[in-house]
């Protein structure tokens, strides 16, 4: 497919490991928007920014979502009126539904399309999502940057395929004491992240995929963004006894994860496989460190915060698995299914590159998806 400048673009954007983004508020010019909560005191804090006792945590949180309502003022108010009305959008289950793994475009997504943005307003962008995710490497940010990448490397195979093809929308007003969510997403990438009171309220769903799995840049740069969870995962499997890999087979075969798109709050009414309290401690920390790319995704106190939940949810966790535990093939599968956390890692065929396989991967909450906000 021949490059167009727009792809060129973007391609030379996402090489970037990070984005430096602009603290601060928005001015309003001529009528662009701002946000009036972006300066609040993060909770928690006295006016000169001492933490009160107890309150370290909240206070870290807070401060967290108040550089993402920055960094979002500021992406605002690099865009029109017609394009801030594209991406400021009501917080509706149909909206925030809107996602898929699928180059489906708009026709699945809602928000404003990175392809139409200008040089400025995407590095305002990417900052918003850097300021809301993760730190670590293969986690957060830096996964969902080589994620847009691999897209551009399709792209360079077949249509349809690209960084620019992503889709970014606020549903509600970002602010610091509302309720609203970070909806961003494409093929193989969906991000929904939601705040609720200067809290993060919301860490799913959240899928990412991958074709091809690994790739090397023309740069010699090599990639492999869902690694560290393929890895999770695999370690967690081949510690497994025989007969806890009989308790723990599944009896179904996967060739999707379960609850993609479309299948909100459609879990199991039973937990399958193997009980995670039956396990070893050893075992149950290589659970849990199994979770964890998948909770990094969003930024670093959040993320440790769900962690130290599923910890604690651990004993009344299930761990499962169809076809495989090598996850080389069409149709290994693997799960984690506890109270609250709900993972999934499936190895499909390849679409571009047909003699390889790619990776789908869902990863959800049983409670607070989407914040908790609706009841499906």
């Amino acid at each position: 497919m021949p490059e167009t400048k727009t792809h060129r673009r973007l391609k030379s954007k996402w090489k970037r490991a990070g984005t430096a983004f602009a603290a601060g508020t928005a001015l309003l010019l001529g009528g662009i928007y701002v946000n009036a909560d972006a300066a609040t005191t993060p909770s928690g804090s006295s006016a000169g920014g001492t933490p009160a006792a107890g309150t370290t945590a909240t206070t870290e949180a807070s401060s967290s979502v108040s550089a993402v309502v920055d960094a979002a003022d500021t992406f605002l108010a690099t865009l029109d009126s017609d394009q801030q009305s594209d991406v400021l959008l009501d917080f509706t289950e149909a909206n925030a539904t809107a996602w898929s793994n699928l180059p489906c475009g708009s026709t699945c997504r809602v928000g404003i399309e990175f392809s139409t943005l200008s040089d400025e307003q995407l590095t305002a962008a990417e900052a918003v999502i850097e300021a809301a995710t993760g730190t670590g490497t293969d986690t957060g940010y830096d996964q969902i940057s080589q994620i847009l990448k691999a897209d551009d490397y399709l792209g360079e195979t077949a249509d349809g395929y690209g960084s620019g093809n992503y889709y970014l929308a606020f549903l509600g007003t970002p602010s610091t004491d509302g309720t609203w969510q970070l909806h961003f997403g494409g093929h193989h990438l969906a991000l929904n992240l939601t705040f609720k009171d200067g809290e993060v309220e919301g860490t799913t769903p959240f899928f990412v995929g991958v074709e091809p799995t690994t790739w090397t840049g023309d740069d010699g740069t090599s990639y492999a963004p869902l690694s560290g969870m393929y890895d999770g995962m695999k370690a967690m499997v081949d510690s497994l006894t025989d007969d806890e890999l009989t308790e723990a087979k599944l009896s179904e075969s996967f060739s999707d994860v379960l609850l993609g798109p479309d299948d909100d709050g459609d879990f199991p009414e039973t937990k399958e496989g193997l009980k995670v309290g039956e396990l070893t401690d050893d075992q149950q920390e290589l659970v849990l460190d199994a979770m964890k790319p998948w909770v990094d995704v969003a930024d670093d106190t959040t993320a440790a915060s769900v962690l130290s939940t599923y910890k604690s949810e651990l004993d009344d966790t299930y761990i499962s698995y169809s076809g495989s535990t090598d996850l080389s093939a069409q149709g290994d599968y693997v799960r984690i299914d506890g109270p609250g956390v709900w993972i999934e890692f499936v190895c499909q065929d390849g679409v571009v590159y047909t003699s390889k396989i790619h990776y789908h991967t869902v990863y959800r909450d049983h409670t607070t998806d989407y914040g908790g906000e609706f009841s499906f």
